[in-house]
Formats: structure tokens, C-alpha cells, sequence
């Protein structure tokens, strides 16, 4: 007859091993004893190198998880951090966790180690990201249908009446000059209203296949040609297998170029810029009663400053821009684009290390509205 004990134990060995979650069991002296698959991808350890190492070397520049590690162990209780907690790992970038951790009792109920449970938030924090952006633009929506109506018009009166001024004055170099400045403040005043317009308002798609690699080509090219004076160098990854995409080439033009022009300004002279595309298999889109369709992503990664956390929180927000010249809305523009194709956009950044926009596009035949991310 089997052993019924011993057939628990490969089930529960079995459970711990097919589960989502991130698992980390520690004896009382701080050595892992147990690291599930999960938790090996999340921390980027192989269970060889994380068995018997002490929990506070893994986690030696994370003060808040071995905070919790420290409490669950000397007082036996559960603890839980559900805010968002910065992973740290090595060679990639840092990753939003929820932590908790419970003490491990034996059958006679002595403590005998606590358990490390570690779960990925970050898809969860994007998707509150989008409908908070989605709701700035339904706001935006209004102020834009009264700026067009009380801003345009007057706006088209005061550009004339300064061209006719300019035509007066034509001998007073002088006084021309403010002439020249109102006509262009006037016209840049009209831009970003028509770019307002667009973010609220764009026009139809106009769907055709669309190669990534031949338009992302064709923008480097461009754009390496406008910053010669610049020691700038492209580094082009782009899968040659991915067949063209269902899109608005126009739109998606205009995204990739605004995106890459980004990385550039972000390098303060010199520096490298990375853009890579591969097929994304941890996204999927799905629709009731219809297979899950795969993500095409493209990453444009620099090597600039980076930037803060604190500004980070604020760059897709229209008219909020760290630029001298910058109007607000280009980012905004790019979440618009991304979110008419069913897709993601991602900025994820490190001070003094850089910054990285990922792009992510559904790989389907056509493109389907109102669809729900599986994430």
C-alpha cells in the first residue's frame, strides 16, 4: 500500500512548484531551504545558487524585505507589505512586488523557519496608470472643444491684425520685430491646440500592414541624419522573422518617431540608443470565446540620465513637460496611438542608468476594439 504521507508530500512539492507565486522557505538561521520556479524568475537565482545561502545576502541591499524577514522571525508573526516594494536585481531593472511573509511552525508548534512569499504588482500598478490616463483624456476632451471654439478664432484675428501691423511698419525695422514675434507666438499657440485636438479627437484609422523593422529603419535613418553633430550610436535589434502587423502606418509612424526622438534629446550630448523587437509571450489579448493573441514589443532603451521616480509619475500627463520648448503632449499623443491599436506603452527609467519605453502591439489580423488585456 503507498505511502499516503509520502503522497502528500509530492503534492504539496508539486503545488508549490506549478503556483504563480513567488516562494522562498528559510530555516531559523536565515539559509533558504526551499525556492520555487516562480521565485526563481522573479529574483533571477536558480535554486543551485540560492539553496542554503542566507535570505540577507539575496536580499542585502533591500533593507524593507529583510525588515520584514527580521520581524516575522524574532516575533513568529505574519507581516505583509502590500504597498510597492522595489525589487532590486541584477542586469535588468528593478521590479514592483508585494511582500509577505509567515512563520513556519512543526507539528509540535515550534517555530522552525518563516515563508517568503513575493508577488509581481507591476502589471497591476500599469493598468491603474492607463485608466488614470484614460480619464485625463476624457477630461481633456471638453477643455478641447472650448479652446477650439474661443481660442481658435480670436487667435486667427490677432495673427492678422499683426500681419497688416508688420505691412504698416515696413520701414520700422525696429517695431517689426514685435510684429515677427506675435505672428510666431500666435502660430505656436495654434499648434498645440491642433495637437489637443488630435490627442481628443484623432481621425480614423486607416488600417494596412505595417513592418516594424522597415519603419523603424527608415525613422533611425532620418533621425541619425538630423543629429550628425552628435556622437550618437544606434543599436538596431530587430527581428527579421515578425511579418508585418495590422495598423495605421501614418499613426505608428508618428509614435515610433516621436518615441525615438525622445531618446535622443534625453542623451545630453553623446550615448547609445538600443531599439529592439521580438514577440512578447508573458501578454496576451483575449476576447470571450477567442484563442489569446501574442504581443509584438519593440523597446527603445538609452543610456542617458534617466529620470526621477518622482517625474516619472507625471510624464504622461498633457501640457507637463521637462523640455524648454515642449508643449506636454507628446508622450500623451504616443498613449493615445498605443491604446487606439489595443496595446501598452511603458516608460520605466533609472536615475544615471537610463531609460526604457517599451511598445507593446497585438499580433493579430485585424484590429478588434474594446478588448480586455490579460495580463
Amino acid at each position: 500500500m503507498p505511502d499516503q504521507h509520502l503522497d502528500q508530500e509530492k503534492l504539496a512539492t508539486h503545488v508549490l512548484n506549478s503556483t504563480n507565486e513567488a516562494i522562498i522557505a528559510i530555516d531559523n538561521s536565515h539559509q533558504i531551504v526551499f525556492i520555487n520556479p516562480a521565485a526563481q524568475t522573479l529574483t533571477g537565482l536558480s535554486a543551485r545558487q540560492a539553496s542554503h545561502s542566507d535570505v540577507r545576502n539575496l536580499f542585502k541591499d533591500q533593507d524593507d524585505i529583510v525588515y520584514l524577514i527580521n520581524t516575522a522571525m524574532i516575533e513568529g508573526r505574519s507581516i505583509s507589505d502590500r504597498e510597492t516594494i522595489q525589487l532590486r536585481r541584477a542586469n535588468t531593472l528593478p521590479l514592483s512586488v508585494s511582500v509577505n511573509v509567515s512563520p513556519l511552525y512543526t507539528d509540535a508548534g515550534v517555530q522552525n523557519g518563516i515563508i517568503l512569499t513575493l508577488h509581481d504588482v507591476s502589471n497591476f500598478r500599469q493598468l491603474e496608470q492607463d485608466i488614470q490616463r484614460a480619464q485625463h483624456l476624457e477630461m481633456l476632451k471638453t477643455l478641447a472643444a472650448g479652446l477650439a471654439h474661443e481660442v481658435k478664432n480670436p487667435l486667427g484675428g490677432i495673427r492678422g491684425a499683426a500681419q497688416l501691423l508688420a505691412m504698416e511698419l515696413d520701414q520700422r525695422r525696429d517695431l517689426r520685430e514685435y510684429t515677427q514675434v506675435m505672428i510666431k507666438e500666435t502660430d505656436r499657440i495654434n499648434g498645440i491646440i491642433e495637437e489637443l485636438m488630435n490627442l481628443t479627437s484623432p481621425r480614423s484609422k486607416v488600417i494596412s500592414e505595417v513592418n516594424l523593422s522597415k519603419t523603424i529603419n527608415d525613422i533611425v535613418l532620418l533621425q541619425a541624419q538630423t543629429e550628425q553633430g552628435r556622437k550618437i550610436q544606434f543599436n538596431l535589434q530587430l527581428d527579421p522573422s515578425i511579418p508585418p502587423i495590422k495598423g495605421d502606418q501614418t499613426l505608428l509612424t508618428r509614435l515610433f518617431l516621436n518615441l525615438i526622438k525622445n531618446a535622443t534629446e534625453a542623451l545630453t550630448r553623446d550615448g547609445d540608443i538600443t531599439i529592439s523587437t521580438r514577440i512578447d509571450s508573458e501578454h496576451h489579448l483575449t476576447r470571450p470565446g477567442q484563442t489569446t493573441v501574442s504581443f509584438v514589443v519593440v523597446r527603445i532603451s538609452d543610456n542617458g540620465p534617466g529620470i526621477s521616480a518622482k517625474i516619472l509619475q507625471k510624464i504622461f500627463t498633457p501640457f507637463y513637460t521637462t523640455k524648454n520648448n515642449g508643449s506636454g503632449l507628446g508622450l500623451a499623443i504616443c498613449q493615445k496611438i498605443v491604446t487606439d491599436h489595443d496595446g501598452l506603452l511603458r516608460l520605466d527609467s533609472t536615475p544615471n542608468q537610463g531609460t526604457c519605453c517599451s511598445v507593446y502591439l497585438p499580433f493579430i489580423s485585424t484590429i478588434i476594439p474594446n478588448t480586455d488585456l490579460e495580463l
